[in-house]
């Protein structure tokens, strides 16, 4: 069986997720920051990866007043698997 790369990224986002995001985040319910299923809805891998680097700019460019997360400083592999984690739950869209 192949397991899509996708997936092996997403399987080292939960590690990265685990570690650094699980204080404030949750997949799927409200904590103290909002869940990945609401993140992934809106935003862009690009977009995902700015708040992880430099929340206070990016906040600003989205409008909000203030940003309670802190930066952080996340090798490439751990930036693209919690990238990866965080777009796995996009919701799907159901094709007509």
């Amino acid at each position: 069986m192949i397991v899509p790369w996708q997936t092996l990224q997403a399987v080292g986002g939960k590690k990265v997720f685990e570690t650094y995001c699980w204080g404030c985040h949750h997949q799927t319910a409200v904590a103290f920051g909002p869940p990945f299923e609401e993140i992934a809805a809106k935003r862009s891998a690009d977009e995902i990866r700015g708040m992880i680097t430099d929340p206070g700019a990016v906040s600003k460019v989205f409008g909000y007043k203030r940003s309670a997360m802190p930066p952080f400083t996340l090798n490439k592999e751990e930036m693209d698997a919690i990238t990866a984690y965080v777009l796995s739950f996009k919701p799907q869209t159901e094709e007509k």
